[in-house]
């Protein structure tokens, strides 16, 4: 088996294997078997026409790979509206995104990703509840502003209050206070952005947002 191919060596058989199947099925090889399931009529001529190159090895499609990146020109970033540079702390890049017992999958629809990522985030919301003491904590697996639209969710399910308006604080980002629009829309929720300087001037409401 060539250990450089991605075919054999992550989803393919070895020539053991392949020669074992193939006598149980009475053919001389691969190629004879396809021929005998596929109707000639639908054959096509190989490759004809094809601008598709032939297939890489393993450590080949990795140096195409790192020749394209090469040509990357990194630009200063401007976009601002709570996208910013951050660094990783190297314990939580060794323990959490290079760990491999949460990613390494030996099946084919990986489920230790998902169980990887659910673990990593019951860590995070832990780690919250912990810093700021209170009893739960979001962790949303998208944007900010799709998990302060799942805060406003969750409060408006757990609240007892028979206030529909949510608030929203005046410096939240624009697209936060879009989405947050557009989902309560639809379940009948009155967003209104104040200000929390002054807090006696807040309206009654079943919850809110506070821009840190």
């Amino acid at each position: 088996m060539t250990v450089g191919s991605f075919a054999e060596r992550h989803i393919g058989t070895d020539a053991t294997a392949q020669r074992a199947m193939l006598d149980a099925l009475g053919y001389e090889s691969v190629d004879a078997l396809v021929e005998a399931a596929v109707p000639a009529s639908i054959h096509a001529a190989p490759r004809e026409g094809s601008r598709i190159p032939l297939a890489a090895t393993e450590a080949e499609a990795l140096g195409e790979l790192r020749e394209l990146a090469s040509r990357n020109r990194v630009s200063r970033s401007l976009i601002g509206l709570g996208y910013y540079d951050t660094l990783t702390p190297a314990v939580i890049a060794r323990n959490v995104f290079e760990n491999p017992s949460w990613y390494t999958a030996y099946t084919p629809y990986q489920p230790e990703i998902s169980q990887g990522r659910l673990e990593a985030l019951i860590t995070f919301q832990t780690m919250v509840t912990d810093l700021t003491g209170m009893a739960t904590a979001g962790a949303s697996m998208l944007d900010e502003s799709t998990a302060v639209v799942e805060g406003m969710l969750l409060a408006r399910r757990a609240s007892k209050s028979a206030s529909s308006v949510f608030l929203v604080d005046a410096d939240a980002l624009p697209q936060t206070i879009a989405l947050l629009r557009h989902r309560a829309e639809a379940l009948g929720i009155e967003v209104r952005v104040v200000s929390f300087d002054e807090p006696e001037a807040v309206p009654e409401a079943f919850g809110g947002f506070i821009q840190f």
